[in-house]
This record gives structure tokens, C-alpha cells and sequence, in this order.
């Protein structure tokens, strides 16, 4: 039963929260070389309990409105399997859902009360987008966008506790992870356009057409480095975070890849990994930037 419920968590994306948190730590090191341990442990399980709520909430949420019954569920993509297999109740997991979220809003409101209005404001947007997120957010055509921004929160909200402020710096470098997290999401939907579509989602890819979001998935990796350069040139980014730069060529194969095998479900799923091994390896070698000492 605890794989039952792993698996419904996504654990192994979980990581983009944990690299997303590591980054507003690393550049808050950088500035200080520093770090509040009580905060950081707070903030790490905060962070992970929204993000398990929010796929959990999805996974009930496109089980209730029928689109994981007409999906070709892989790794990847095609939510989890485990309420169409019925290997756990539905209100099992929105309870599993809202509790996750209960607990991260308490553990968010700890810092409202010790950081003030700043972080209120960025509890009060994750909470109202988590709980919408798979109903009016997706319908709505904006779920690439919200991710990016969660992503990109993550990072400024992680830097703003440890730092008492918000940075340009800490701006700048949620913009590299949220795209990143964004690319991740916009490959993943390829598969599940047809059911998307019937069920009246309106993902990135959905609304441009397969043919012409295949063009899209450059743009998101485009932002994540243009934005590096950007820090580094302005001397707000130590020149190790060009180190990120190493994981392009995991980005042009799933870029080609998914050129040649958008519409192949089963010929997609390699490219599907190695983006998202893009986005992660991307991710670890920019925080590294900041860690390793020059």
C-alpha cells in the first residue's frame, strides 16, 4: 500500500521542488555563507507536502472528469493509473490531497507570522492555485504558466526566508527553474492531447496544435540559459553557472526527438525522460554555480 501511495505522489517529481527550494538556498549561500537550519528543514517540507497536493489533487480531479480513463497512461504522462486500476478510493486520495495542502498552508503560515506579508502573499497564491489548478487553471489554457511561476516562487519565497528580502538575483534565477519545470510539463502533454481535449482542457499544445508546439519546446530551454547569461554577465550569478550549459546536448536530443515522434506515444517516451533528465541535470548544475568556491 505505501508503493500504492508513493506512486500517487509522483515522488520522482518531486525532485523539481526540492532542486527549486535548493536553488534559493545555494544563491542565498553564495550571498552569505549562510543558512538558518530550523527555516531550511520548514521550508524543504512545506514546499514538498504543496507539491504532493497538487498531484494528488490532479490525479483525483482528471479521474473524476474521465480523462485518465481515455489517456495511454506511461512514466511520463497519463496521470498515475492508481484510480483507474482501483487501487485506492478517489475520496482517499482528494482527503490525501486537501491534508498535504492543510499541512504545507500551516507550515507557510509559520513564516507569514515570522517573515510577514511577502510570504503571505506567495502562500496565498500557491494555495488558491493548487486547489484550481487541475479544474480552472488547465481549462483555462495556463498550466505551463503556472508552473513556471510556482517554480519561480519557490525560489524567491526559499531566498526571501533565509535573506529577509526579494533580489533581482533570486527574480532572475526563479525564472530559470520555473521554465525549465514548464518544459517538462509541455513535452509530458503531447501524449495526453486527444483525451485532454475531449475532456475540455486546454493545454499549451492543445491550443497551438501538436505541429506547431513541437517549435514551442525551444523556447523554454531558451529562457532558462538566456537568463543565466544574463546573471553571469551582470555579475549577479557566479561564472560557474555556465557549468548548466552542460546538459544541452540532453536538450537538442529531446528537442529532435520530439520533432520526429510527437504524434508516437510510444516513440515519444524516451525523449519525454530525457527532458525531464534535462531539466533535473540543468537544475543541479546551476545550484553547484553557487556552491562551488572560486
Amino acid at each position: 500500500m505505501l508503493s500504492v501511495w508513493f506512486r500517487v505522489i509522483r515522488v520522482r517529481f518531486l525532485l523539481a521542488s526540492v532542486i527549486a527550494v535548493s536553488v534559493g538556498l545555494s544563491l542565498n549561500w553564495w550571498h552569505t555563507s549562510s543558512l538558518d537550519v530550523f527555516d531550511l528543514i520548514l521550508t524543504f517540507v512545506g514546499v514538498i507536502a504543496l507539491h504532493a497536493s497538487v498531484d494528488l489533487l490532479n490525479d483525483f480531479w482528471d479521474f473524476k472528469r474521465g480523462i485518465d480513463t481515455k489517456t495511454t497512461r506511461t512514466k511520463m504522462s497519463g496521470g498515475t493509473g492508481v484510480l483507474p486500476e482501483g487501487l485506492l478510493k478517489p475520496s482517499s486520495v482528494y482527503r490525501a490531497g486537501v491534508a498535504f495542502l492543510i499541512l504545507g498552508s500551516v507550515i507557510g503560515g509559520y513564516f507569514v507570522i515570522t517573515d510577514g506579508i511577502t510570504i503571505a502573499i506567495i502562500l496565498g497564491f500557491a494555495i488558491l492555485s493548487i486547489y484550481f489548478y487541475s479544474t480552472k487553471i488547465v481549462d483555462s489554457g495556463l498550466g505551463e504558466f503556472f508552473v513556471a511561476v510556482k517554480g519561480a516562487l519557490i525560489v524567491v519565497g526559499t531566498f526571501f526566508i533565509q535573506s529577509g528580502q526579494i533580489s533581482s538575483e533570486s527574480v532572475l534565477a526563479g525564472i530559470v527553474v520555473g521554465s525549465l519545470s514548464s518544459l517538462v510539463l509541455f513535452i509530458a502533454s503531447f501524449p495526453d492531447h486527444d483525451a485532454d481535449k475531449l475532456k475540455g482542457r486546454k493545454t499549451l499544445v492543445i491550443i497551438v496544435g501538436k505541429q506547431k508546439g513541437v517549435k514551442l519546446f525551444w523556447i523554454f530551454p531558451t529562457i532558462s540559459y538566456l537568463a543565466i547569461i544574463f546573471g553571469v554577465v551582470a555579475h549577479m550569478f557566479p561564472i560557474l553557472s555556465l557549468m548548466s550549459f552542460f546538459a544541452i546536448p540532453l536538450m537538442i536530443k529531446s528537442g529532435f526527438g520530439l520533432q520526429k515522434n510527437y504524434d508516437s506515444i510510444d516513440n515519444l517516451i524516451p525523449h519525454m525522460s530525457t527532458t525531464l533528465l534535462f531539466g533535473r541535470i540543468t537544475g543541479l548544475l546551476f545550484i553547484l554555480g553557487f556552491l562551488i568556491p572560486i
